[in-house]
């Protein structure tokens, strides 16, 4: 199955990537395309607000790192106009949170378990890095930067 035939069996319509200061959403070198830090923007506005640990649910943090993974993907897709040849190289989820908490993995694992869905096993799951951060733009609970390969 394609990765468009993928997305459309999941119900996702790639965004119209977003510039919030003065950065390209997506930049292509050689065979490498880096995908800037993505907020878990809908319909224009940050979804679930705030810290992880400090009134942000570890799932309500899964569905934003969804969510800004939907938005990475979208970068690429403008730029690049297929994701058919894209392979994950390394994934970096950026978590919003309370000094004591430590479920940073789990709540990357809504974007790791998106790409996984959208390119397989085999081309979704690459190197990963989730750290904790006191705070992110706009007081999102997690931004999500990609580094993807093409074929």
């Amino acid at each position: 199955m394609s990765v468009a035939e993928r997305l459309s069996t999941m119900g996702i319509v790639l965004p119209s990537p977003t510039a919030l200061a003065l950065y390209r959403p997506a930049v292509r070198a050689g065979s490498l395309v880096f995908v800037s830090g993505q907020l878990p923007l809908r319909d224009g506005a940050v979804l679930h607000r705030g810290r992880l640990g400090a009134g942000v649910s570890v799932e309500q943090g899964r569905e934003a790192a969804r969510a800004a993974a939907v938005n990475a993907l979208g970068a690429a897709h403008a730029l690049l106009g297929s994701l058919e040849a894209a392979r994950v190289v390394r994934a970096v989820g950026y978590v919003a949170c309370a000094p004591a908490f430590v479920d940073q993995p789990a709540v990357v694992n809504g974007a790791s378990e998106l790409l996984r869905d959208v390119f397989g096993e085999e081309r979704g799951i690459g190197a990963r890095l989730a750290l904790g951060v006191a705070s992110l733009p706009l007081n999102a609970p997690v931004e999500l930067e990609l580094i993807l390969e093409m074929d």
